[in-house]
């Protein structure tokens, strides 16, 4: 088996990527943050499942930070995510720097609207801006047949597929299931900024969703409205939480509807001391 490699140059990027496909095949493409935890590693699986050749791009971007966010302090541990990709059986690792990926006079932009003005994109202004065009550019640069999302950034992944379906870009969109730690968390690179009493108090979140999706299946309400105050009741509760949102939304749109039909997406963000976390389920209120 071919060793794993690595650049940080676009430019070398696409010499590796031409050659992979006319000897390898078809291209998987992770794209990442970094920080990496078994929750990206198994979008790396799922994509080595599907493609012949796997990339994964670590790149903390700047553009999706708002000004009080905290993107200095997002954690950069590069040697440990290249380790945990070469065990997973990646092919190659970009990872640029800010310089390489925005040099002096960048000065485009890529925005999805309708999708984007709700949960996240209400409380974080400019966010999905800064994800579209650093995932476009990703998506210019590696040209891949086939890129795979988690479910846990359920609302990135479908402003992600809508500007590929709207800008007809040739390539397929697979979104993967949330993975969990033991307790429930959601698998996440911030969940390291959590104290010890902010990690146990944490799992209650997802707790919470669980509790409002078997009251939804019970078809106590017809209405998402108690369901929702139901929730946020929930969520408040729970040490330390300051409750960003706590929505059910359409799955599809994200829009708020108070009917309680079809495809449901209940998603919530709540700060735990300094660190926002998100969470989600898909509840088919049909079934």
């Amino acid at each position: 088996m071919p060793e794993m490699q690595t650049t940080s140059t676009i430019t070398q990027l696409r010499k590796i990527i031409s050659t992979a496909r006319k000897v390898e095949g078809k291209i998987g493409f992770v794209p990442t943050m970094g920080a990496l935890h078994q929750g990206h590693i198994s979008l790396v699986h799922e994509a080595r499942k599907h493609c012949d050749y796997v990339v994964v791009s670590i790149f903390v971007n700047p553009m999706q930070f708002g000004p009080n966010e905290d993107f200095h302090r997002y954690p950069r541990p590069l040697q440990d995510d290249l380790k945990l990709c070469l065990d997973a059986g990646v092919d190659l690792v970009f990872h640029p720097t800010v310089e390489e990926m925005y040099p002096a006079g960048f000065a485009t932009s890529v925005e999805v609207n309708g999708l984007t003005d709700h949960l996240c994109g209400k409380s974080r202004p400019g966010h999905f801006k800064g994800v579209t065009t650093v995932v476009m550019k990703l998506f210019g640069q590696v040209q891949p047949d086939l890129a795979f999302f988690g479910q846990k950034d359920a609302q990135q992944a479908l402003v992600i597929r809508k500007m590929a379906t709207d800008l007809d870009l040739p390539l397929g969109i697979v979104i993967c299931p949330t993975l969990r730690e033991k307790d429930g968390l959601a698998m996440s690179s911030r969940n390291r900024y959590l104290s010890s009493e902010e990690r146990s108090n944490a799992p209650a979140i997802y707790e919470a969703l669980c509790q409002i999706e078997s009251e939804i299946r019970s078809k106590k309400h017809s209405s998402c409205i108690p369901y929702r105050e139901e929730l946020l009741a929930r969520l408040r509760s729970i040490p330390g939480a300051v409750v960003d949102y706590a929505e059910i939304v359409d799955a599809g749109s994200l829009e708020f509807t108070p009917e309680m039909r079809g495809e449901k997406l209940v998603a919530v963000a709540i700060r735990l001391g300094t660190t926002r976390l998100i969470d989600n389920i898909l509840v088919n209120t049909s079934a």
